[in-house]
């Protein structure tokens, strides 16, 4: 069954687990065609004799996000200035952070790539998996409507929303990991990387280095990828500790002075 080439494999996997899995995000089930088309690559529609691709989606779909996460984010933050409402826009909707969304989604499994793209990693390619993302959500847009495209980009993206609030003014992970580890005395973030595989799908591994423990560890493409995602988890691992030693305090404070009394 098929020729072994992997895009074949892909061509043969039915979308309906994917299908099925938007339909646990928003009560309804898109119709697998549709889904086909946000899935199609112009490297496979080029392959398959100038089939319709996902680029007019993917225009659609990024009108539709930048909306829905600037109508959010001017409702949350009432008081900050347009300056920096347009940084925390970039922050959830450039493509580093589209591709994580893709990378949860799983898309990469059933992304529809012509052979070159097959061969190159194009599976895990950031600029692919965001592309994806926002022509998925144009789909979503065309088959529901706003209200159901609202649901679902909140459903995308508010984990990066709530994070780019407390990314610092970089509003990207090595800025940031850099300030949160100066205001705790750990000193520079130290980046080793290292790489692997062929040139023309080389993989670099990032590990983010702060005094002599690995706190954090990424994949990527490319170095400056592979050391974001490193320090995108070095940054977490460092607010969790913060927030643990904060509620630690407290809860010491708690113990020493008793629990405060109320007066009726």
């Amino acid at each position: 069954m098929g020729s072994g080439h992997k895009s074949v494999r892909t061509e043969e996997r039915p979308v309906a687990e994917l299908v099925a899995r938007i339909d646990e995000i928003l009560g309804v089930r898109l119709d697998e065609g549709a889904l086909r088309h946000a899935l199609t690559h112009r490297s496979y529609a080029y392959e398959h004799g100038g089939i319709p691709n996902n680029e007019r989606l993917e225009f659609l779909g990024d009108s539709v996000l930048g909306l829905v996460v600037t109508e959010s984010l001017y409702g949350d933050h009432p008081d900050l200035p347009e300056g920096q409402l347009a940084k925390l826009r970039a922050a959830c909707v450039n493509m580093r952070a589209l591709a994580a969304v893709g990378r949860t989604l799983g898309l990469g499994d059933f992304l529809l790539l012509g052979r070159g793209e097959e061969t190159t990693g194009g599976r895990d390619k950031a600029s692919i998996l965001a592309d994806t993302v926002e022509a998925l959500i144009g789909a979503v847009y065309i088959a529901e409507g706003i209200e159901t495209s609202r649901v679902f980009v909140h459903h995308l993206v508010d984990p990066l929303m709530r994070a780019s609030t407390r990314l610092g003014a970089g509003l990207d992970w090595k800025t940031s990991l850099q300030e949160m580890a100066a205001a705790g005395a750990y000193g520079a973030p130290e980046y080793r990387v290292s790489e692997d595989g062929p040139d023309h799908a080389k993989v670099f591994t990032a590990h983010a280095v702060l005094g002599s423990e690995v706190l954090g560890e990424g994949t990527g493409h490319s170095k400056k990828e592979a050391e974001q995602r490193a320090a995108e988890v070095a940054w977490t691992e460092l607010d969790r500790r913060a927030q643990t030693a904060t509620r630690d305090a407290a809860d010491a404070a708690e113990a020493v002075e008793g629990p405060a009394q109320i007066i009726p």
